[in-house]
């Protein structure tokens, strides 16, 4: 039996190196990320018979407008020993670590008697399954997400439910698409028929989201003056950070100093990215051309948003996140890797050679983007294996083939390992018109969720596991 002065030691303990452990300073919380010290400090008093838990499951969803160019995206072959085409060899160091997905379906992203307007389809339908209704009013209806069927489920066990992110700017009002509202297009994350939710542009923002704290007064005021005097985040909570001297493994030591220096190296570029020196040339979906002044330019843009990504799971602030690379129907120019044609147009390319090979160097640029942020999270060790080990990333468009504007065979990736429950490094090729929700359903129960259905689903997806 344990006695008063152990169990008083024992708690103290715990309390220090807690699983959830946030250093505090005026209006600011920096969580920390997963601590083999804090499993084992709640080992220490949890019932010998009480198996303690590992990392949690995160998920993310990334999307890509205009479909891709299909006969360079699609391995020729199933299985494991499948040869990376064209469009996916960023990924070759990566194999392993994810999946490619082929013969998926979202058939509520069809006209179904509704008419043209096929990319704001494209993207509501992506996350929600669900056939929006055509309207360019205040009537819009659609569904509710997986990301935020999921939120609702296990959301109150982090700082934020979810994070919706994105590049571009987008509104809720307006005709976008051939009697489709601007809502729809624009969005891919939506906590219910009627409500959107609202997707983060600016990287700052974002990171003020991740570790702010206390009132609006005092997170105002305090952010006004890491501003004025140049300082870090790490140095408003350093005292707080001081406690954990002495009470951690040599192995977290090296965890969360590399944890700051990632904090310190993000706060920089963003600091370097509200430089209204930077600008950047944008090409609207009807062709029009502006220069935004203190905007990044897309990869960098792309790169921080990928990162906020990672330090919010590796801190435990959100489980959940959506990051939309481009709005539907997009047509911006990538004059960095030779195209100064727009995405969208090129899209139309009616088998044209040129424009076919210009869509294969866009997919393959985002692919790259892709790669970044499967690195990043594959170089963070966690638990037993890695923080890729412990999510699952699908990366995908809405639209197939985007001259043919079709929903079936969705170009679709999907890599980490769900926490122990997924085998990757597979092309796992499913019967035609396979719904895409039986993906989206797998994933809810791999997350601790446990829906019996969700949009069109019929079934669970078993090819996740041999």
């Amino acid at each position: 039996m344990h006695s008063e002065n152990q169990r008083t030691r024992e708690s103290k303990n715990t309390h220090t190196i807690s699983r959830r452990n946030v250093l505090r300073g005026m209006g600011a919380a920096l969580a920390l990320p997963w601590l083999e010290s804090a499993a084992t400090a709640a080992n220490t008093v949890a019932n010998a018979t009480q198996a303690v838990d590992g990392p949690p499951v995160r998920m993310s969803f990334l999307f890509v407008p205009n479909g891709a160019h299909m006969d360079q995206w699609t391995p020729r072959t199933t299985g494991s020993n499948y040869e990376l085409p064209r469009i996916l060899k960023p990924l070759k160091n990566l194999r392993k670590d994810f999946s490619v997905l082929t013969g998926l379906t979202h058939d509520k992203g069809r006209a179904n008697g509704d008419g043209a307007g096929d990319h704001a389809r494209s993207a509501s339908v992506f996350l929600t399954g669900s056939q929006p209704v055509k309207t360019n009013g205040a009537d819009i209806r659609v569904g509710a997400s997986v990301d935020q069927i999921a939120a609702r489920a296990i959301g109150k066990n982090t700082k934020l439910p979810s994070l919706e992110l994105a590049i571009d700017q987008g509104r809720n009002s307006g005709n976008c698409d051939s009697g489709y509202s601007c809502a729809y297009s624009f969005n891919i994350s939506w906590a219910g028929p009627s409500t959107p939710m609202s997707k983060e542009v600016n990287p700052r923002q974002v990171f003020e989201r991740l570790f702010q704290a206390g009132s609006k007064k005092e997170i105002a005021s305090q952010l006004e003056k890491r501003n004025r005097r140049r300082k870090s985040i790490l140095d408003f909570v350093l005292q707080d950070s001081r406690r954990l001297n002495g009470k951690l493994s040599k192995r977290d030591q090296v965890k969360v100093d590399e944890y700051f220096q990632s904090v310190r190296e993000i706060e920089r570029r963003i600091a370097q990215a509200s430089d209204p020196r930077n600008q950047t040339e944008i090409v609207e979906p009807e062709g029009l051309k502006r220069t935004q002044r203190g905007r990044l330019p897309f990869e960098d843009h792309v790169r921080l948003m990928c990162d906020l990504q990672v330090l919010a799971f590796q801190a435990d602030v959100t489980r959940i996140s959506s990051f939309m690379l481009a709005n539907a129907g997009s047509n911006r120019n990538y004059r960095n890797i030779g195209v100064s044609d727009g995405h969208h147009e090129l899209s139309h390319h009616g088998r044209n050679p040129q424009k076919l090979e210009k869509i294969a160097k866009i997919n393959t640029y985002h692919i790259e983007q892709l790669a970044y942020f499967l690195n990043r999270l594959k170089s963070i060790p966690e638990g037993d294996g890695t923080l890729l080990d412990h999510s699952m990333i699908l990366y995908g468009s809405g639209i197939s083939d985007g001259n043919a504007h079709n929903n079936e065979n969705l170009p679709v990736i999907l890599a980490g390992g769900g926490g122990g429950t997924i085998d990757t490094g597979r092309h796992i090729k499913v019967t035609n018109e396979t719904p895409m929700c039986n993906l989206f359903l797998s994933m809810l129960e791999r997350m601790g969720v446990d829906e019996p259905a969700f949009g069109d689903s019929t079934s669970r997806l078993d090819q996740l596991v041999l």
